[in-house]
């Protein structure tokens, strides 16, 4: 069994450290300026709502620098009415930044998912997912019907992304841009960890659109 003493964790961060700089000196090497240009302002086009697991980068899935996404990410990309840290980000992302699109991105594999379908009690965890719980009974009959278990997931996975697009446009801040004729999309999209590629799962919205259901 390996034991963890203060000088090797120190030294784990000081990897870490050293990453940093070869990362930033980089970046300065391949775009002369990069870094004093992005200190002066932000200007994302790119509102990013999704999982906080480790394996999903939003910015390296896209293939996108510092400064060109604004990124949100929590256990299975939850958007709640009720939840003050994402409809802020939310609020900035529209009214100050003024991205063009907003996209929810999901993954297959989900904990969070996979952890609401289970039901099983998780302590402080089960009230964040309880939005997926009620996914999952919303479409109870479909996903029911499904044989595997790691399929009923898949499917979750996707109506969560659905049920969490669904609720960044009914948000006070995405409604009001539509209604002044902000061209502002909504997204939703899914990745695969297995193979690294990203799903349009075809749910978009914008103003023209957000009369018309999903």
């Amino acid at each position: 069994m390996n034991h963890i003493t203060p000088e090797s964790d120190m030294h784990t961060l000081k990897n870490l450290l050293a990453k940093n700089i070869e990362w930033a000196e980089r970046i300065e090497k391949e775009n002369p300026g990069f870094f004093a240009q992005l200190a002066k302002q932000q200007s994302p086009e790119y509102l990013w709502i999704g999982c906080a697991d480790s394996r999903v980068p939003a910015n390296q899935l896209v293939d996108l620098l510092p400064g060109e996404m604004f990124v949100h990410r929590n256990i299975a990309n939850v958007v709640r009415l009720d939840d003050l840290n994402c409809l802020s980000v939310i609020q900035f992302s529209v009214e100050v930044l003024k991205v063009k699109h907003i996209i929810v991105c999901g993954h297959y594999g989900c904990g969070g998912v996979q952890a609401a379908l289970d039901d099983v009690p998780m302590g402080m965890i089960d009230g964040w997912l309880e939005s997926i719980k009620q996914v999952y009974r919303d479409n109870r009959e479909e996903i029911d019907a499904i044989e595997g278990e790691d399929e009923k997931v898949k499917v979750l996975c996707e109506k969560n992304v659905e049920a969490q697009v669904k609720n960044v446009c009914n948000t006070e801040f995405v409604k009001a841009a539509w209604a002044s004729g902000n061209q502002l999309s909504v997204h939703g999209w899914i990745y695969n960890i297995a193979d690294g590629k990203l799903k349009d799962l075809m749910m978009s919205k914008n103003a023209y659109l957000a009369g018309r259901g999903f």
